[in-house]
């Protein structure tokens, strides 16, 4: 017996088949890339994606020796596929920071205010939602959508591919800005807002819950058993902490990967204004009895960034022989702090200002200055630019104690005491780093009664590897530096804009 998590991503899908114990029996991985049809527009081909991801779960169903008895699947979240009710897929599917619906913003924010759109779906107006792309879609792929049945986001496409009814959990409805939060469905008062088709929409359903049966063409197809259970996963955010352990309030997930985010947990909404006022959104955990909000940058980016222009020739070789160049870099970081300071405002920045205008700084360069200096200047702004929103949690309710770090950056063992020693807050590291994909197998687990709960599915699968404590010596340190990465973005703010 063994669970399957299923991880689609922006840029690649994942497919881990786990233990009940939550040990890694296969795993399977697949890339693609988005088309940019014109500058700044991002879609997946869906066809092309449903492709790999086959090829995916077929590659770890093969490998693997025990039968899966059931699945869930975790993935982006905003961009949805149009089908048919006959599983055909009719068109590609549009990225969050795609700008196509753009236009219609201006005039629905006219209509309906920030603190009442928030009070039904935890977020206010903006681009990266399914919203206003759904309403591109009607007006300018009209074929497309009057041939649509149903949009489905990435998690429930999947298993409705896989025979599985037409559904969505509510982690990922909660990213279309047309959710009712409270009652758990879509919104009459939106949806004719909108002027989209209500019946175009899935059926919304706790994740978990189970939504259909693995079809005798998958089983064919994939070597996947038939008519084993396919259960409704949750928001990739959402997975990844719980897939890590991250299930009551006082505790966080911490991501590093492409994005940094950082997912609060907290039972009870706080009022709209609070949240409104910090930047902060809403959404329901993969967890029935929890709220999460999202803390983010792109700084993951800038240390790719940093990658390939301080060390392109290392990263191909290193490519071509199979290693990992970022060992040797981290290996570079000086114990000291940085001898520069560092605005990371390459790419766009989250709450709670959310800049995507600026440009990024690299302050106190000297002759003497090393490319391990700019490096670790360069994580150090990553955390500096997320404790300014996380400064803001307590006036709202929201309180921190111990951090689970996950994803491709929580490998170096330096980053993360970086985190705790800035944070002055405790960091764990789980041994599985596949959290997103571990997440949905206890939610395959948890809905089909292999245990009991998502706490008797997290405890018996997710396991600390480490822990980091805050050096008193380096938090005073920090603060200190901290401050001038502060006043540095107060002297520099108009100036960068007016140059991004």
């Amino acid at each position: 017996m063994s669970l399957m998590g299923i991880d689609v991503g922006t840029t690649g899908c994942k497919a881990v088949i786990f233990s009940e114990i939550g040990k890694i029996l296969s795993s399977a991985y697949r890339e693609y890339a988005y088309l940019s049809p014109e500058p700044g527009w991002g879609q997946l081909e869906s066809l092309k994606v449903w492709q790999k991801i086959k090829a995916t779960i077929a590659e770890a169903v093969v490998n693997n020796g025990e039968a899966v008895t059931a699945l869930a699947v975790t993935s982006l979240g905003e961009s949805v596929v149009p089908v048919t009710n006959n599983r055909e897929i009719l068109g590609d599917s549009l990225l969050l920071f795609d700008p196509r619906g753009d236009e219609f913003l201006e005039d629905l924010g006219s209509r309906l205010d920030d603190e009442t759109l928030y009070r039904i779906t935890g977020n206010t107006l903006g681009s990266p939602y399914s919203l206003s792309k759904l309403m591109w879609i009607k007006q300018h792929w009209t074929e497309v959508y009057e041939k649509t049945d149903v949009f489905l986001f990435w998690s429930g496409f999947v298993a409705f591919m896989l025979g599985a009814e037409p559904a969505v959990d509510y982690s990922l409805a909660n990213r279309s800005l047309l959710f009712d939060i409270d009652r758990t469905d879509w919104s009459d008062r939106l949806v004719a807002w909108s002027g989209l088709d209500r019946q175009k929409l899935p059926k919304a359903v706790p994740s978990g819950t189970v939504i259909g049966r693995v079809s005798r063409q998958a089983a064919e197809e994939l070597g996947l058993p038939e008519g084993a259970a396919i259960c409704a996963g949750a928001h990739d955010q959402c997975a990844n902490a719980l897939g890590s352990g991250v299930t009551e309030a006082g505790s966080a997930m911490f991501g590093m990967g492409t994005y940094l985010c950082i997912v609060p947990v907290f039972a009870k909404r706080p009022a709209p204004e609070v949240m409104i006022e910090r930047g902060l959104n809403t959404e329901h955990h993969a967890h029935p009895q929890a709220f999460v909000s999202f803390i983010y940058n792109q700084c993951g980016s800038v240390i790719k960034w940093y990658r390939d222009t301080f060390a392109a020739e290392e990263h191909r070789q290193a490519q071509a022989g199979g290693g990992d160049v970022y060992n040797d870099l981290f290996s570079e970081i000086p114990n000291d702090l940085s001898s520069v300071v560092v605005l990371p405002h390459f790419a766009f920045m989250g709450p709670p200002e959310f800049i995507s205008d600026a440009s990024g700084v690299i302050a106190g360069l000297r002759l003497s200055t090393s490319r391990g200096d700019v490096l670790k200047g360069i994580l150090e702004a990553s955390i500096f630019s997320l404790k300014e929103s996380i400064a803001t949690l307590p006036g709202a309710g929201i309180h921190i104690d111990r951090y689970r770090a996950v994803g491709g950056g929580s490998r170096s063992e330096t980053w993360i005491q970086l985190c705790a020693d800035i944070l002055n807050c405790s960091f764990e590291r789980t041994d599985v780093t596949e959290a997103g994909a571990l997440g949905s197998a206890v939610l395959a687990g948890t809905g089909t009664g292999v245990f009991s709960s998502l706490e008797e599915g997290t405890a018996a699968t997710v396991r600390i590897r480490d822990c980091f404590e805050p050096n008193p010596d380096e938090v005073s340190l920090y603060e200190d530096r901290y401050q001038k990465y502060l006043r540095l973005w107060s002297l520099l703010e108009d100036f960068l804009r007016d140059r991004g």
